[in-house]
C-alpha cells in the first residue's frame, strides 16, 4: 500500500465523521420530532455522497494509466511495471539503497592484473605470460618425447634440490595452471550447423573448435579467469563431473581427474578443488578466495595484504590463488575422514568444514588476480541528478572496503570535494562509542562502514548511529550480507518514517528489494530474480532518473489532484442537499433522484475528472534539467490536511451558492429547481476541472465537451427525472422552458458567482506566491 493511499484513507475517515456530524446536526435542528432515529438514517443516506466511493475506482484506473505510460516511454525501453498500486511512490523517495555489482557496474569482468609477489603483469604485458606458458609446455613435451618419464618442469628442480627458488617461468606456469583448474566453469559447444539428425557426428566433429565454445558458470568472475587462461594459451576444452581437460599451446590435451570440489559459499568466501594429474598421478589441492579468508591459510608472506590494498584502490576485485601438493596417503586419510563427516547426523556442516580446514593449512601462495568491473553507462550523471533531487544514496555491497570506496568515488556517489569518514572495524561497545564520537565531529562527510562494524553499532547504539548516518550525503556499507541489506532498509523506515527505494540486480538483493517501500530490479547478468521480485523492472541504472523525476513526479501530483477532486465532487452535492433540506424545514427529502446521482458521478463528470491523469505541471525535459523540483514532493504538500480543508471550503461555498442562487432567482419557477441547480452544478464541475488543469491535452478538451454534450442530451430525453420528488408534482420538464433566455442567463449567473471568485484567487496566488515549477515554465 502506497503512502498516498494511506493519506487518502485518513481524509476519508475525516469525511465519514463529517457525515455523521452533519446528520446529527440536521436531526437536532429538526427538534428530534417523531421517529428521529429513522430520520437520522435517512439523512445518513442522503449525505452519503460525502464519502468518495468512486475514489478507489478512479485512482486504480489512474494508476493503471500511469503504469501504461511508464511502459510505453521510449526513453526508458524495456521497463516493466509489475505492480499497479504504487506508481506515485516513485515521487516521494528520500532514500535510495543500491547494490554495486551489476547495478552501478556492468557485471562484465575484464582481467587486469596478475601478481606473483615479485613481479606484476598488467594488460600491456600479458604477451610475456603467453611466451612463458608456450616455452614451459614445449619443454615438457620435448622431455616427454625424449624420456619415458613424465614430469612437469616445476617438479624437476624440486626433486633434485628442494631449496632452489623457482624461476619466474615456472611460477607463472603454476599460477596459470591453478587458475585454469580451480573453478566451476563448464565449456559448452554450440554447433552452428543446425542439423538434428547428425548430432553424434557433430559432437565428435566440433569437439574442440574454438569459435563454437562458450563458458557457463555461476559467476562472471570465474568465466573471466578461464577466458584469460585461454588467451594466454591454456584452454579449458572439456569438463564433466569427474574430469576436466586442458589444451596446451602446442595442441596437446592434459587430463585431470576431479577428486573433490568444495564450492564457494558466502560464509567461507573461498572455493577449493582436489585434482589428480592423469600423466604423473600427482594429487594437488587448489584453492582461491577472498584475501580475508585466504590470508590465514597461506604460508607467511610480506606482500599479499599490501598488494590487495593497492589493487582494491584501483577498483579491482581481487582473488588469492594457492595450492598444496598431497601424497596418496594424505589424500586417502582425508577422504575417509571427509566421507565420515558427511555421513554424521549431528552438526554435519561443522564436521565437514572442520575436515576441510585440516587441509587448508600452510598452503603455497601462487598469485593474486585483479579483475575490473566497469561502471554502467551514465551512472555518474544519474547519481548526481538524484543527489540534486535531495535523494540520499546508500550503497550496500558485499565487496571489500577499498573496492567499494573506489567505486563510490569513480561513480561520483561521493563528490570529489567531500570528505570520507572510514569507520574503523569495531568489535566492542567501547570501540563503537569512540568511533561514533569521532564521526560526530565531522560535518557533511560520506560514511564508509563494514557490515561487522555496523552490526556492533546497531547492537549498542542503534538510535545514535542511524541519526548520524541519515545526515550523511552518502553512505557505503561494504561486506554486507543479503539479510543485513534488508535490515538496513527496515531501520531507515522505522527511524525516519521516510520512503525508501531499493535497487539491485541479483538474487542477493531480493530481500532488500522486498523490504523497501518501492523495489526496482535491473535485468542483468545474474538472471531475473531481482527484476521479478521488484515492483518496477528496468534494463539500466540510468533509467531510474527518468522513472523518478518524470513518471514518479507526475504520478504523485496527478493522483493527489484526482483524489481531492473526487472528494470535492461528493462534498459539493451533499452541501446542496443540506441547504435544500434546511430550506424545507429540515425534511429528509432527496433533492435529486437516484438516476441523476448515478449519472453525476459517472457519465456527466467522470471523463473530465479522470482527464486529470494527463495533466503535467512541467515538461519532462524541465523535470530532468531541474531535479531540485523533486525535493518539494518529498514534503508531501500536494495532498495534506491543509489542501483538503481548502477543497472542503470551496465545496461548501460552491454548494451553498448553487442552491441558494437557484432558490432566489427561480422563486416563480420553483418546480424546475432540480433542472436549474443540476445544470449549474455540472457546469461548475466542468469549469473547476479547467481551473485545476495546468497543461492542456487534446483529450481533456474532448472529455469536457463530451460530458457537456451528454448532459444536454439527457436534459432533452430524460425529462421526467428532473422533477422534484414524485411525478405527481406534475413537474415534468418541458423543453420549452430550458430553451428560454431566462433559464440560460440565470443558470449562467449562478455558475459565474460560484466559479469566478476561485479563478480570481488562483490568479492572485500565481502572481504573488507562484509555485516553484511555474517560475520555470513562464
Amino acid at each position: 500500500v502506497g503512502l498516498l493511499d494511506l493519506e487518502l484513507n485518513q481524509l476519508t475517515k475525516a469525511l465519514f465523521l463529517a457525515l455523521v456530524a452533519l446528520s446529527v446536526v440536521m436531526v437536532t435542528l429538526q427538534g428530534f420530532v417523531g421517529p428521529w432515529y429513522r430520520n437520522l438514517f435517512r439523512f445518513l443516506l442522503l449525505f452519503s455522497y460525502i464519502i468518495p466511493i468512486s475514489l478507489r475506482v478512479n485512482l486504480d484506473m489512474g494508476k493503471a494509466a500511469y503504469g501504461w505510460m511508464i511502459m510505453k516511454d521510449d526513453n526508458i525501453p524495456g521497463t516493466v511495471v509489475r505492480t499497479s498500486t504504487i506508481p506515485e511512490e516513485l515521487g516521494r523517495l528520500v532514500y535510495l539503497l543500491t547494490d554495486k555489482t551489476g547495478t552501478l557496474t556492468q557485471n562484465e569482468m575484464i582481467f587486469k592484473r596478475l601478481h606473483l609477489g615479485t613481479v606484476s603483469y598488467g594488460t600491456d604485458t600479458m604477451d610475456e605470460i603467453q611466451n612463458h606458458i608456450i616455452n614451459s609446455y614445449s619443454q615438457v613435451h620435448s622431455q616427454n618425447s625424449g624420456n619415458s618419464t613424465s614430469s612437469t618442469p616445476s617438479r624437476k628442480p624440486q626433486s633434485s634440490a628442494p631449496k632452489v627458488r623457482k624461476s619466474v617461468s615456472s611460477r607463472i606456469h603454476e599460477a596459470v595452471k591453478a587458475i585454469a583448474l580451480c573453478h566451476n566453469v563448464t565449456p559448452v559447444y554450440e554447433s552452428r550447423a543446425g542439423v538434428s539428425g547428425e548430432t553424434e557426428y557433430a559432437e565428435v566433429d566440433q569437439d574442440f573448435s574454438d569459435e563454437n565454445r562458450t563458458y557457463q558458470a555461476s559467476s562472471p568472475d570465474e568465466v573471466t579467469l578461464v577466458q584469460w587462461t585461454e588467451s594466454v594459451g591454456l584452454t579449458l576444452v572439456n569438463r564433466d563431473l569427474t574430469s576436466m581437460q586442458l589444451k596446451t599451446p602446442g595442441g596437446h590435451i592434459l587430463t585431470y581427474y576431479i577428486l573433490q570440489i568444495f564450492p564457494f559459499t558466502s560464509e567461507s568466501k573461498r572455493m577449493g578443488i582436489i585434482v589428480r594429474d592423469e600423466s604423473s598421478g600427482d594429487i594437488t589441492f587448489y584453492m582461491k578466495g577472498a584475501d580475508v579468508a585466504m590470508s590465514t591459510i597461506v604460508q607467511y608472506n610480506d606482500w599479499l595484504e599490501e598488494e590487495c590494498g593497492n589493487m582494491a584502490r584501483e577498483g579491482l576485485r581481487t582473488l588469492v590463488v594457492a595450492k598444496k601438493s598431497l601424497t596418496e596417503e594424505q589424500y586417502q586419510d582425508f577422504e575417509s575422514r571427509y566421507n565420515q563427516a558427511k555421513l554424521s547426523i549431528h552438526d554435519r556442516n561443522l564436521k565437514v568444514a572442520a575436515v576441510v580446514e585440516s587441509l587448508e593449512r600452510e598452503m603455497e601462495l601462487l598469485c593474486l588476480t585483479g579483475v575490473e568491473d566497469q561502471l554502467q553507462a551514465d551512472v555518474r550523471p544519474t547519481l548526481e541528478m538524484l543527489r540534486n533531487a535531495g535523494i540520499k544514496i546508500w550503497m550496500l555491497t558485499g565487496d571489500k572496503l577499498e573496492t567499494a570506496t573506489c567505486i563510490a568515488k569513480s561513480s561520483h556517489l561521493v563528490s570529489r570535494t567531500q570528505d570520507i569518514h572510514i569507520f574503523r572495524p569495531v568489535t566492542t561497545r567501547g570501540e563503537a562509542h569512540l568511533e561514533l564520537n569521532a564521526f560526530r565531529r565531522k560535518h557533511d562527510c560520506a560514511l564508509v562502514i563494514s557490515g561487522d562494524s555496523l552490526e556492533v553499532c546497531l547492537k549498542y547504539y542503534e538510535h545514535e548511529f542511524v541519526e548520524l548516518a541519515c545526515q550523511c550525503p552518502a553512505v557505503v556499507c561494504c561486506r554486507c550480507s543479503p539479510t543485513q541489506k534488508a535490515h538496513i532498509v527496515k531501520l531507515l523506515q522505522h527511524h525516519t518514517g521516510k520512503r525508501t527505494c531499493a535497487i539491485g540486480d541479483g538474487g542477493n538483493d531480493v530481500s532488500m528489494i522486498q523490504a523497501a517501500d518501492c523495489g526496482i530490479g535491473i535485468e542483468g547478468k545474474e538472471g531475473k530474480q531481482a527484476s521479478l521480485a521488484a515492483d518496477f523492472s528496468i534494463t539500466q541504472f540510468k533509467h531510474i532518473g527518468r522513472l523518478l523525476m518524470v513518471h514518479g513526479r507526475n504520478s504523485y501530483k496527478r493522483s493527489a489532484a484526482l483524489g481531492q477532486f473526487v472528494m470535492h465532487r461528493g462534498l459539493i452535492i451533499s452541501t446542496m442537499q443540506a441547504v435544500f433540506s434546511s430550506v424545507f424545514y429540515f425534511a429528509s427529502v432527496p433533492l435529486y433522484q437516484g438516476f441523476l446521482m448515478v449519472g453525476y458521478a459517472t457519465i456527466y463528470t467522470m471523463f473530465p475528472v479522470f482527464s486529470l491523469v494527463l495533466d503535467q505541471d512541467v515538461k519532462p525535459e524541465m523535470a530532468l534539467l531541474y531535479p531540485e523540483l523533486y525535493k518539494d514532493l518529498t514534503k508531501g504538500r500536494s495532498l495534506s490536511f491543509k489542501t483538503f480543508l481548502i477543497w472542503v471550503l470551496i465545496s461548501i461555498y460552491q454548494g451553498g451558492i448553487l442552491m441558494y442562487g437557484a432558490l432566489l432567482l427561480f422563486e416563480s419557477e420553483f418546480v424546475h429547481v432540480v433542472a436549474i441547480s443540476f445544470t449549474a452544478l455540472i457546469l461548475t464541475e466542468l469549469l473547476m476541472v479547467a481551473l485545476t488543469i495546468r497543461t492542456w491535452h487534446w483529450l481533456m478538451v474532448v472529455a469536457e465537451f463530451l460530458s457537456l454534450g451528454c448532459y444536454v442530451a439527457s436534459l432533452a430525453f430524460l425529462n421526467e427525472y428532473f422533477g422534484i420528488g414524485r411525478v405527481s408534482f406534475g413537474a415534468f420538464l418541458d423543453v420549452a422552458f430550458i430553451t428560454t433566455v431566462t433559464f440560460l442567463w440565470k443558470v449562467s449567473a449562478i455558475t459565474v458567482v460560484s466559479c469566478l471568485p476561485l479563478y480570481i484567487l488562483k490568479y492572485l496566488k500565481r502572481k504573488f506566491s507562484p509555485p516553484s515549477y511555474s517560475k520555470l515554465t513562464s
